[in-house]
């Protein structure tokens, strides 16, 4: 029977709770099931599902916390020796009955127990692979009456000893160690345990030089498995005594045996994980222009434009869609100008009230208008000395157009309801998604004032069409935001990365902050998938198919234009008639 095992502090007995309803309550509410005397826990904190395959736990309140193998969790399928984390208390999922020393019914106070419960404690407090594999090989040797203990971990398909215990450091690390090979390759062999109560008499090993060489007794070997993977070997040793180890042992020895899996299958995720962010950082940097991200030749076109005009006050205009950061553009013009010391002051003309925007751009004096009750700077003094980027300028109103352009002659502005004008040392950097050539000819944006703002251009590319700049955005964003929900250890899968490189992004990079940004928040495995994004799955053809693919397409569509006439099509596309047949009788068949 599935059962869950409740640590709930050091000193205190452990305890097993059967999980033999369909849906199982925990939390500090005596309504529970499982009642757990912790005031961090909600009242009514989880519950664990049976679904009859397999069980799941889900919170059962907005504010509980689960995590489960050290990872927080939303919704998580439960395995076999899962750890779970609830408040200050641990709990292990366990589908079998573990050994027990005691027949209590439901408490064990055991040797192995406590142990287990100090490893599990280390386990759920550190990421140090060292100080585990230590902390595990202590506890197991002392809880089996081992004078040794060895740690092998797989590494290009061969056993390497990661740690020892309980012997010499010469006998550890140098020449021959004092364990047998043999049982070693054995369990990496058949993926089982082996326990061996007196090597030197046993059948299979008695003969084997290193039982032979060292006298070996009693032997226990484990494999160490996680989620299908043979990560290592775990090895117990005690040369002095025979049949030192019973089947009750070797439970124990796969319990731990269980848990070092999931430290060292973590410890090697986190390595490579490490190893990983430190290559892309170093990548990172490489494809950086200042905040904006980005190495496809259209962007290398647009660092140029303000590496050259950076430096002087000339007139920027930025245009592109809405969403490819035009404002990232702009910042990076006040970056690396002479000004880069001063304000910059964004303004968005599209977001301001019409009879706001001259206030929020001059500013005003008190009296100005009913609510103008003291003198106020606008936007051009606040810049003065810097940048003063005005976002979506095609959406300023005529008349508010022809005092901008005033203001940018004369450098001079006067605040509503004066009439006094005050100086300002200011650049202009305007930005529009609209064509305001096209603006000027419907009259609805003054010619003069856009010869004034366009002295340079600076179009910025829309992310559909930046290669592979996507999936460098994506994940430059998977890491901000891993890092800002605390979601450590999100990856994309193949699946969704093909999924983000074929959508159009008609919202460029503002819409993918927003769908990776949720995705993160709500996405429930390791992984995000395209569901997890909101896309389609994309479907990949072999090329034979996409070739097919593409002919019959063209065929049909040069047919089209072409009046259903098959000869004169196939006249033109240089093949036989019979080919348009074909095609055609595979499109009716397909229909």
């Amino acid at each position: 029977m599935a059962s869950l095992i409740l640590f709930p502090a050091s000193g205190v007995r452990a305890k097993i709770f059967p999980l033999y309803r369909r849906i199982t309550t925990l939390g500090s509410s005596p309504d529970t099931d499982l009642q757990i005397e912790d005031p961090s826990l909600r009242p009514e904190h989880a519950q664990i599902l049976f679904d009859g395959e397999g069980f799941e736990v889900t919170p059962l309140d907005g504010k509980a916390l689960i995590f489960v193998n050290g990872k927080k969790a939303k919704r998580a399928g439960l395995e076999d020796l899962d750890i779970l984390r609830v408040g200050r208390c641990t709990l292990q999922f366990q589908l079998q009955d573990p050994p027990a020393e005691s027949d209590d019914g439901g408490e064990m106070d055991g040797r192995w127990l406590r142990k287990l419960y100090e490893f599990t404690g280390a386990l759920m407090g550190t990421q140090d692979l060292a100080g585990l594999v230590s902390a595990l090989l202590e506890n197991l040797v002392a809880v089996t009456h081992a004078d040794r203990g060895f740690l092998f971990l797989i590494q290009d398909g061969e056993p390497t000893l990661h740690a020892s215990r309980n012997i010499d450091s010469e006998g550890a690390l140098g020449g021959e160690s004092l364990f047998s090979d043999s049982i070693v390759r054995k369990v990496i062999e058949t993926r089982t345990p082996v326990l061996v109560s007196d090597a030197l008499a046993h059948a299979e090993f008695s003969n084997a030089r290193s039982v032979v060489n060292f006298k070996l007794c009693s032997v226990m070997c484990v494999p160490l498995v996680a989620r299908g993977n043979l990560l290592g070997v775990l090895y117990l040793g005690n040369d002095n005594i025979v049949n030192l180890f019973t089947q009750r042992s070797l439970d124990v020895a796969q319990v731990f045996a269980a848990q070092a899996a999931l430290v060292v299958q973590n410890a090697l995720l986190i390595n490579e994980l490490t190893l990983k962010s430190h290559s892309l950082k170093e990548e990172l940097e490489k494809i950086r222009f200042g905040k904006m991200i980005g190495s496809s030749d259209a962007m290398r076109v647009v660092y140029r434009v303000i590496e050259r005009v950076a430096g002087t006050d000339l007139g920027v205009l930025i245009t592109g869609e809405t969403g490819v950061g035009k404002e990232l553009v702009a910042r990076e013009l006040h970056t690396r100008s002479k000004r880069g010391r001063g304000a910059f002051i964004a303004v968005n003309c599209g977001a301001i009230p019409e009879n706001l925007i001259e206030s929020e751009l001059f500013g005003h004096v008190r009296g100005a208008f009913t609510g103008a009750y003291n003198t106020k700077q606008g936007s051009f003094q606040a810049a003065d000395g810097g940048t003063l980027f005005l976002d979506e300028v095609g959406e300023l109103p005529m008349i508010l157009q022809a005092k901008l352009l005033r203001a940018l002659d004369e450098k001079k502005i006067t605040k509503v309801g004066s009439t006094v004008p005050e100086e300002v040392d200011i650049r202009v950097v305007a930005a529009t998604n609209r064509n305001l050539l096209d603006e000027v000819g419907a009259g609805r944006f003054r010619e003069d004032l856009y010869y004034r703002l366009n002295v340079v251009v600076v179009d910025v590319p829309p992310l559909r069409d930046r290669g592979e700049d996507v999936e460098l955005i994506a994940r430059y964003l998977l890491r901000k935001y891993i890092a800002e929900y605390d979601t450590e250890g999100l990856q994309f899968s193949d699946e969704s990365m093909a999924a983000l490189q074929a959508h159009a992004w008609p919202g460029n990079v503002r819409e993918m902050e927003n769908r990776l940004r949720k995705a993160v928040v709500l996405a429930d495995g390791a992984r995000i998938e395209p569901a997890d994004l909101e896309l389609d799955e994309v479907e990949t053809l072999t090329l034979a198919d996409a070739k097919e693919r593409f002919q019959r397409d063209y065929i049909l569509s040069t047919l089209r234009r072409n009046a259903g006439n098959r000869t004169r099509t196939a006249y033109q596309l240089g093949v036989d008639p019979r080919t348009i047949f074909r095609y055609l009788e595979k499109e009716r068949n397909d229909v």
